[in-house]
């Protein structure tokens, strides 16, 4: 009888197991076909970091999030907008979100002027970190454009070389904002907006990098505001660029698009008001409603490197948020932005 029991209760953990992960496997095959299907819902966490007292210049807010999780920590970099220096990048590091805004704060000393809106990557063949952001300096030809500095410790925040100019080239004239750079087998290819309906594309070959960028290409033509970030949809031989919108539900929200590769055509996949990567209509707050918005974001990443590539099956994004009411009457530089992550529903 004993070994019989014994049997029966080995079996019996063996199925729930079994049971157990094809639940898991379907849900996961679930939560991708919803992707390709241009189906998103969501929930918003709790507010997780906020702009810091800093008595000597007092910080509005933080905004403009790049992530990558390394060795065992997330390492966050953002635009953080204060009283006396308009535009700087601030880096946190810290295991688990919960934690994320007691982290000790820095404020990166790469450049003395005006920079902001980072990404950060390891770009595997120079055994590199790169930071690109936009930045302006008064000895640029022009002063204003994308600019770049690397690391070989992303954990150390005083790493950082000086910045430099990209040599990307200008859009019909414009420089553009919030750039964005992507790697596939053979080259490197930057991604910006200029604020008028249009994402732009430049190319350089991997050997290449950082130097050697093309004319720009028209990517995507529409109703896009600023905020372009592009993935590799780990699995899936597609990649996702998500774009900011403006007054859609919510004041800013945001669009997803899928091409085959980098330089192909981009199929709006969730890009309307009405059907959106993420807004207001498909976004449910799990405590306190604290934002209004759906602004500048990144997604979790699968990796580090400049692959970039997410999990389909396990999307989280990481964004901007704020109340209607606390930015109601202030400058644009003054809104009170603090982060949170959506997950799926």
């Amino acid at each position: 009888m004993e070994i019989v029991s014994s049997r029966l209760i080995a079996f019996a953990l063996t199925s729930l197991v079994m049971l157990a992960m094809s639940r898991m496997c379907w849900a996961d095959g679930h939560q991708a076909a919803d992707l390709l299907a241009g189906t998103f819902n969501w929930k918003v966490s709790e507010p997780l970091v906020a702009p810091i007292e800093r008595p000597d210049d007092p910080c509005y807010s933080i905004k403009d999030p790049s992530v990558v999780f390394y060795q065992g920590q997330w390492h966050l970099f953002c635009s953080i907008r204060s009283q006396k220096r308009s535009h700087q990048i601030e880096y946190l590091s810290f295991s688990d979100w919960k934690d994320a805004n007691a982290a000790q704060r820095h404020i990166l000393r790469m450049h003395d002027g005006y920079f902001c809106a980072p990404q950060v990557f390891y770009f595997a063949p120079h055994k590199k970190w790169y930071l690109i952001c936009q930045a302006s300096d008064e000895s640029w030809q022009p002063k204003y454009q994308v600019a770049y500095s690397v690391s070989t410790d992303i954990a150390d925040p005083a790493s950082w070389s000086e910045l430099k100019p990209l040599g990307a080239k200008q859009a019909l004239g414009k420089s553009g904002l919030d750039f964005w750079v992507i790697c596939d087998d053979a080259k490197a290819h930057l991604f910006f907006t200029t604020l008028d309906g249009h994402m732009w594309r430049e190319e350089t070959s991997l050997e290449n990098f950082p130097a050697g960028w093309s004319e720009p290409a028209l990517a995507i033509r529409g109703d896009i505001f600023e905020a372009s970030h592009t993935y590799r949809l780990k699995g899936l031989d597609k990649y996702l660029t998500l774009v900011e919108a403006q007054g859609g539900h919510g004041w800013r929200y945001y669009k997803a698009y899928l091409a085959d590769q980098l330089d192909g055509e981009w199929t709006p996949l969730a890009a309307t008001k009405d059907n959106a990567f993420a807004s207001m209509a498909n976004t449910r707050p799990v405590g306190e409603k604290w934002t209004d918005s759906i602004s500048h974001g990144e997604l979790l990443r699968a990796g580090y490197n400049h692959r970039l590539e997410v999990d389909a099956a396990d999307l989280r994004f990481l964004f901007q948020g704020v109340r209607d009411e606390d930015r109601a009457g202030k400058p644009y530089g003054e809104i009170p932005w603090r982060l949170g992550i959506l997950e799926p529903e």
